[in-house]
Protein backbone atom coordinates (compact mmCIF):
# COMPACT_ATOMS: atom_id res chain seq x y z
CA UNK A 1 0.00 0.00 0.00
CA UNK A 2 1.01 3.12 -0.37
CA UNK A 3 1.24 5.98 1.29
CA UNK A 4 -2.27 8.46 1.53
CA UNK A 5 -1.66 12.25 0.57
CA UNK A 6 -4.25 14.44 0.90
CA UNK A 7 -4.91 16.63 -2.49
CA UNK A 8 -2.90 19.69 -2.24
CA UNK A 9 -4.84 23.26 -2.06
CA UNK A 10 -6.11 24.59 -5.28
CA UNK A 11 -3.14 27.43 -6.05
CA UNK A 12 -5.13 30.91 -7.58
CA UNK A 13 -5.28 31.40 -11.33
CA UNK A 14 -3.78 34.55 -11.16
CA UNK A 15 -0.51 35.06 -13.06
CA UNK A 16 1.04 38.21 -14.18
CA UNK A 17 1.37 38.88 -18.40
CA UNK A 18 5.47 38.15 -17.79
CA UNK A 19 4.95 35.39 -15.82
CA UNK A 20 2.59 33.33 -18.35
CA UNK A 21 4.81 33.97 -21.43
CA UNK A 22 7.79 32.91 -19.05
CA UNK A 23 5.55 29.41 -18.66
CA UNK A 24 4.58 29.57 -22.57
CA UNK A 25 8.41 29.88 -23.46
CA UNK A 26 9.31 27.14 -20.99
CA UNK A 27 6.81 24.90 -22.54
CA UNK A 28 8.00 25.23 -25.98
CA UNK A 29 11.92 24.62 -24.81
CA UNK A 30 10.64 21.48 -23.14
CA UNK A 31 9.08 20.17 -26.36
CA UNK A 32 12.26 20.78 -27.75
CA UNK A 33 14.72 18.88 -24.73
CA UNK A 34 12.47 15.97 -24.86
CA UNK A 35 13.16 15.77 -28.91
CA UNK A 36 16.55 15.75 -27.61
CA UNK A 37 16.10 13.28 -24.93
CA UNK A 38 14.05 10.98 -26.99
CA UNK A 39 16.75 10.27 -30.09
CA UNK A 40 18.94 9.75 -26.87
CA UNK A 41 17.29 7.21 -25.27
CA UNK A 42 16.42 5.55 -28.58
CA UNK A 43 20.22 5.49 -29.18
CA UNK A 44 20.88 3.63 -25.83
CA UNK A 45 18.36 1.35 -26.11
CA UNK A 46 19.93 -0.01 -29.35
CA UNK A 47 23.13 -0.49 -27.46
CA UNK A 48 21.47 -3.78 -25.63
CA UNK A 49 20.49 -5.43 -22.94
CA UNK A 50 18.63 -2.28 -20.73
CA UNK A 51 18.84 -3.76 -17.57
CA UNK A 52 22.69 -2.28 -17.21
CA UNK A 53 22.22 0.51 -18.86
CA UNK A 54 23.26 3.03 -17.35
CA UNK A 55 22.28 5.37 -20.49
CA UNK A 56 19.02 4.14 -21.06
CA UNK A 57 18.17 4.45 -17.12
CA UNK A 58 18.99 7.92 -16.94
CA UNK A 59 17.33 8.78 -20.41
CA UNK A 60 14.38 7.22 -19.05
CA UNK A 61 14.42 8.98 -15.68
CA UNK A 62 15.10 12.46 -17.54
CA UNK A 63 11.98 11.67 -20.03
CA UNK A 64 9.68 11.17 -17.27
CA UNK A 65 10.47 13.92 -15.40
CA UNK A 66 10.13 16.20 -18.80
CA UNK A 67 6.82 14.44 -19.79
CA UNK A 68 5.66 15.13 -15.59
CA UNK A 69 6.64 18.91 -16.14
CA UNK A 70 5.25 19.42 -20.05
CA UNK A 71 1.37 17.72 -18.32
CA UNK A 72 1.80 19.59 -15.76
CA UNK A 73 2.09 23.29 -17.97
CA UNK A 74 -0.94 21.54 -20.24
CA UNK A 75 -2.85 21.70 -17.45
CA UNK A 76 -1.92 24.71 -16.05
CA UNK A 77 -1.69 27.67 -18.51
CA UNK A 78 -5.62 27.18 -20.32
CA UNK A 79 -6.93 27.81 -16.04
CA UNK A 80 -4.68 31.05 -15.64
CA UNK A 81 -5.92 33.90 -15.70
CA UNK A 82 -3.61 36.80 -16.80
CA UNK A 83 -3.98 40.36 -15.02
CA UNK A 84 -2.68 43.18 -16.75
CA UNK A 85 -5.00 46.10 -15.78
CA UNK A 86 -3.91 47.97 -12.71
CA UNK A 87 -6.49 48.56 -9.84
CA UNK A 88 -8.55 52.42 -10.13
CA UNK A 89 -7.21 53.16 -6.59
CA UNK A 90 -3.54 52.80 -6.35
CA UNK A 91 -3.41 53.10 -2.77
CA UNK A 92 -4.93 49.68 -1.90
CA UNK A 93 -3.07 46.56 -2.10
CA UNK A 94 -4.11 44.22 -4.95
CA UNK A 95 -2.44 41.20 -7.31
CA UNK A 96 0.62 42.75 -8.74
CA UNK A 97 1.86 45.09 -6.45
CA UNK A 98 5.23 46.30 -5.32
CA UNK A 99 5.03 46.75 -1.53
CA UNK A 100 6.96 48.23 0.96
CA UNK A 101 6.90 47.14 4.85
CA UNK A 102 8.38 48.71 7.91
CA UNK A 103 8.36 46.90 10.95
CA UNK A 104 8.72 47.58 14.63
CA UNK A 105 12.54 48.03 13.99
CA UNK A 106 12.10 50.28 10.94
CA UNK A 107 13.73 47.70 8.68
CA UNK A 108 12.10 48.01 5.22
CA UNK A 109 10.93 44.92 3.16
CA UNK A 110 9.68 45.32 0.08
CA UNK A 111 7.52 41.96 -1.57
CA UNK A 112 5.75 41.62 -5.08
CA UNK A 113 2.67 39.38 -4.51
CA UNK A 114 2.64 37.34 -8.30
CA UNK A 115 0.54 34.19 -8.82
CA UNK A 116 1.93 30.90 -7.28
CA UNK A 117 3.13 29.62 -10.41
CA UNK A 118 6.07 32.65 -10.12
CA UNK A 119 6.79 33.35 -6.77
CA UNK A 120 10.75 33.97 -6.06
CA UNK A 121 11.81 34.69 -2.64
CA UNK A 122 15.33 36.19 -3.82
CA UNK A 123 13.43 38.72 -5.56
CA UNK A 124 10.86 39.17 -3.16
CA UNK A 125 8.26 38.00 -5.13
CA UNK A 126 5.45 36.31 -2.88
CA UNK A 127 2.71 33.93 -3.74
CA UNK A 128 -0.80 35.69 -3.62
CA UNK A 129 -1.59 32.22 -1.71
CA UNK A 130 1.01 33.35 0.76
CA UNK A 131 -0.08 34.51 4.34
CA UNK A 132 1.61 37.64 4.35
CA UNK A 133 0.17 38.48 0.59
CA UNK A 134 -2.83 37.69 1.99
CA UNK A 135 -2.77 39.73 5.25
CA UNK A 136 -1.53 42.63 2.95
CA UNK A 137 -4.36 42.81 -0.01
CA UNK A 138 -7.17 45.50 0.03
CA UNK A 139 -4.64 47.35 2.63
CA UNK A 140 -4.14 50.63 1.86
CA UNK A 141 -0.79 52.59 2.41
CA UNK A 142 -0.32 53.64 5.95
CA UNK A 143 -2.26 50.92 7.28
CA UNK A 144 -0.98 48.82 10.41
CA UNK A 145 -0.64 44.97 9.14
CA UNK A 146 -0.09 41.82 11.45
CA UNK A 147 0.85 38.73 9.67
CA UNK A 148 0.95 35.38 11.22
CA UNK A 149 4.53 34.04 10.33
CA UNK A 150 6.17 30.38 11.42
CA UNK A 151 7.95 32.95 13.62
CA UNK A 152 5.13 34.54 15.71
CA UNK A 153 2.93 37.01 15.01
CA UNK A 154 4.71 40.26 13.28
CA UNK A 155 3.34 43.94 12.31
CA UNK A 156 3.86 46.25 9.41
CA UNK A 157 2.80 49.50 8.49
CA UNK A 158 2.89 49.58 4.57
CA UNK A 159 4.78 52.47 3.67
CA UNK A 160 4.98 52.17 -0.17
CA UNK A 161 2.92 50.92 -2.57
CA UNK A 162 3.62 50.60 -6.55
CA UNK A 163 2.10 49.07 -9.55
CA UNK A 164 5.14 49.45 -11.91
CA UNK A 165 8.64 48.52 -12.17
CA UNK A 166 11.36 50.63 -11.11
CA UNK A 167 14.00 50.46 -14.00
Amino acid sequence: MGRYRPPQPAKSPYITEAGYLRLEQEAQELWLRRRDVVRALSEAAAEGDRSENAEYIYRKKQLRELDYRIRYLQKRLPDLKVVKEHPVDPDLVFFGAWITLEDQLGDETTYRIVGADEFDPKRGWISVDSPVARALLKRRLDEEVAVETPQGRREFVITAIRYRELR
